[in-house]
């Protein structure tokens, strides 16, 4: 969905919240993300931003929304892996891998935003993911029910233990457990008799 068009300076205020709120997540934590403290980060007044966002979770709608848009967008049409023109494997490989980062780069932001109300499009959300991993599992694997695998396969992303982990400074370790559950799944079952 594109954006209407803005004027230059709007534009600008918008980027410079969203920076600024972004910065102030990732570096100070959510109790840190006052509209006060944004708003000044950003260098406009507290008025602009609840103007522009309409509240703190508008605002943490946006900062969840521009990623999500993002990575869908390089599932869509970026370059292989993520994008079309690789293995399915790869590609499910590639997806865990970038939406991992997504919350992972972003983990303040993602706690904070599990405690407002859902994003208006987080149900088109939820579905382009799981029908994308649905698809590619059932490619790889059609002897799984793919629906629920994929289902399964995402669910531990939204758990207390990812924040835990990078908290505990063991971004790495939940990188690659998280490739090693999807390759567990990607692994064809030994068909041979015993």
């Amino acid at each position: 969905m594109d954006r209407p068009k803005e004027r230059a300076d709007a534009s600008r205020n918008r980027e410079a919240i969203l920076l600024a709120a972004r910065a102030i997540f990732l570096e100070e934590g959510a109790e840190a993300a006052t509209m006060e403290r944004i708003a000044a980060a950003a260098g406009v007044a507290k008025g602009t931003v609840f103007h522009r966002f309409g509240s703190r979770a508008g605002l943490l709608h946006e900062l969840v929304a521009e990623g999500a848009i993002t990575l869908m967008a390089a599932v869509e049409s970026g370059p292989p892996p993520l994008g079309p023109g690789a293995p399915a494997a790869e590609r499910l490989l590639a997806f865990f891998d970038a939406f991992t980062r997504l919350v992972g780069d972003d983990i303040e932001i993602s706690v904070a935003y599990q405690a407002i109300p859902r994003h208006p499009r987080s149900e088109e959300f939820h579905i382009f993911w799981a029908t994308h991993i649905a698809t590619l599992l059932h490619e790889v694997r059609p002897d799984l029910d793919a629906p629920v695998v994929g289902g399964l396969l995402l669910a531990p992303l939204g758990s207390e233990l990812v924040p835990h982990m990078i908290r505990s400074g063991e971004y790495d370790r939940l990188l690659a457990a998280v490739r090693q559950l999807v390759e567990s799944v990607l692994r064809q079952p030994d068909r041979r008799a015993p």
